[in-house]
């Protein structure tokens, strides 16, 4: 009896401790893929956002420019090419009056070049070991914030051991309750490559890293706070922004920069901060 119990419970720890099946693409209708693999930006696919776009008080001002956005073909642990999107430091630059940003940095979005309602999106993705940093992967609707719905597929805002998962939509915007934190296993953190992805499905959300399921958000729990609105269309956003609301809500840092410390400004000026995307791809329902 007690070697029984003792094999039913080595089993039962191996189930809990191994990870969701992975996702199979072999399986899969691929909808949309860039695989970063050409010499420059495929603007069939992307848009570039500009310096007139302000939010969160965050601390850059995005612009078309090979300094913070472009194809690199040496990334480390890429297969071929990978997107960069990193912050530089250039302050007098920012044209915004109100903004007047020290950093600028890439933000690239699919509006109007493909979105999609369910199924996978998957990207894998390398990023920095810097505080106060906030680069994202995530999907938004094609309508007014936030009644059409925000998919937080990865948000990281600088502590490598951790990144965020969330959901937004009417009544449950900024603080959102939707949202979770997945905590790397030892020896892993934001600085390997990892692949992010969400399984959009009618009446649910699953957040996946490495195919594991890490989150899922239903129908029913969105409703205890506002309308479902995860059932139209939504594009996909890669960003890297610098410090505002949520990298100092993390770590209260006023000086030099909202939310940014010293030490990433030197890093950011170094030019040791960015990040990688080996590819992005978007898979029909299963």
């Amino acid at each position: 009896m007690i070697r029984s119990t003792l094999a039913i419970l080595a089993v039962s720890t191996a189930l809990l401790s191994a990870p969701a099946a992975a996702h199979d693409p072999e399986a899969r209708e691929l909808l949309w893929a860039d695989e970063f693999n050409e010499a420059e930006l495929d603007r069939d696919n992307w848009i570039v956002i500009g310096t007139d776009f302000w939010v969160n008080n965050e601390q850059q001002a995005y612009v078309d420019r090979p300094e913070v956005l472009r194809i690199v073909e040496d990334a480390p642990g890429a297969d071929g090419g990978a997107l960069m999107l990193r912050p530089v430091y250039q302050p007098g630059v920012d044209p915004h009056p109100e903004r007047q940003a020290d950093f600028l940095s890439g933000r690239v979005e699919s509006q109007g070049k493909f979105d999609f309602t369910y199924g996978r999106a998957e990207a894998r993705i390398k990023m920095p070991d810097a505080v106060g940093v906030w680069p994202a992967f995530w999907a938004l609707g094609n309508d007014k914030w936030p009644d059409t719905g925000e998919i937080d597929i990865m948000e990281y805002v600088g502590e490598k051991d951790w990144v965020g998962v969330a959901l937004h939509g009417p009544g449950y915007s900024g603080e959102t309750p939707l949202v979770n934190k997945y905590f790397f296993a030892d020896g892993e953190d934001v600085t390997d490559w990892h692949v992010y992805a969400v399984e959009w499905e009618e009446d649910q959300l699953l957040f996946q890293i490495d195919g594991r399921t890490i989150y899922r958000v239903t129908r029913p729990m969105v409703e205890n706070y506002g309308d479902w609105r995860f059932d139209n269309p939504k594009y996909l956003i890669l960003n890297f922004a610098m410090g505002g609301a949520y990298p100092f809500k993390t770590n209260r840092i006023e000086e030099p920069y909202n939310g940014v410390p010293q030490a990433t400004v030197d890093k950011v000026k170094a030019e040791e901060v960015a990040m990688l995307v080996d590819w992005v791809r978007v898979y029909a329902p299963e």
